[in-house]
């Protein structure tokens, strides 16, 4: 899925952590965090799934709602999360 579009991802990880970050290619970037070689956070708490991928066009963009995601709290980022559902094939559904 790489392209000029940046997007906004949330993990679910062990512990049922939430790890919210930016890409412009959503299924590289996960693969880097489950070989351990992503943020120092998904080293800690392994992924277990993509819960949720949303475009955001520019890098701009997606820094700006990645900021705004990482202080909700876990209840608002589930919500958000159900909007943006990604399935096992790498779709929204």
């Amino acid at each position: 899925m790489a392209s000029n579009t940046w997007y906004v991802y949330m993990l679910e990880c062990q512990g049922g952590r939430i790890y919210t970050g930016i890409t412009p290619d959503v299924t590289a970037r996960f693969e880097k965090h489950r070989s351990r070689r992503g943020a120092l956070f998904t080293r800690i708490n392994k992924p277990i799934r993509l819960l949720a991928v949303m475009p955001c066009g520019s890098r701009g963009l997606a820094t700006r709602v990645e900021s705004t995601l990482k202080k909700f709290e876990r209840n608002n980022k589930l919500l958000w999360a159900a909007e943006w559902p990604w399935n096992k094939e790498g779709q929204w559904t």
